[in-house]
């Protein structure tokens, strides 16, 4: 009987070695652990309390908020419209990191559009001082999707591969 002969694997085939699973294994729990404090400290600031002496009002109509926004000082637009832009950015790097089925910008569209809509949804239904905003919707959803084209398809990538 012949000696058994070592196998290499084909080109098509990674072998990948024990410590770049470790590294990855590592890489994605940091990463799940950010995204529970990212969710922790977002929903701790959007569904607080707000005391707002009634100006709060819904909005349904989409564009309204922007021009209201836009209408005054720049420093206040800035606050507003970056505020909601920025605010769900962190989804767009983390959730195709931890759970690669979320890669690509319009899976993240909408995960991102339904997070900010229950955000929102709370916000109009259950806390004082808040009221629902499609803009608001509309410019997380947004900010999600620029994370991912921006950093988050790289870093996803990165981390897990290329799955």
């Amino acid at each position: 009987m012949p000696p058994p002969t070592k196998t290499n694997p084909s080109s098509s085939e990674e072998v990948t070695r024990w410590y770049v699973i470790l590294l990855r294994s590592a890489a994605v729990t940091l990463v799940l652990a950010a995204l529970v404090a990212f969710f922790y400290y977002t929903l701790h600031v959007t569904l607080s309390s707000v005391h707002d002496n009634g100006q709060a009002g819904g909005n349904t109509d989409p564009g309204h908020s922007l021009r209201f926004y836009l209408d005054r000082p720049a420093s206040e637009a800035l606050t507003q419209i970056g505020g909601n832009l920025a605010l769900l950015m962190p989804l767009g790097a983390l959730l195709p990191t931890v759970f690669t089925r979320l890669r690509g910008p319009l899976r993240l569209a909408l995960v991102g559009a339904l997070v900010s809509l229950s955000i929102e949804t709370a916000q109009g239904l259950l806390i004082t001082g808040r009221a629902f905003d499609i803009d608001d919707v509309i410019l997380n959803t947004a900010g999600v999707v620029a994370a991912y084209l921006l950093i988050g398809r790289k870093t996803s990538r990165l981390v897990r591969g290329k799955k």
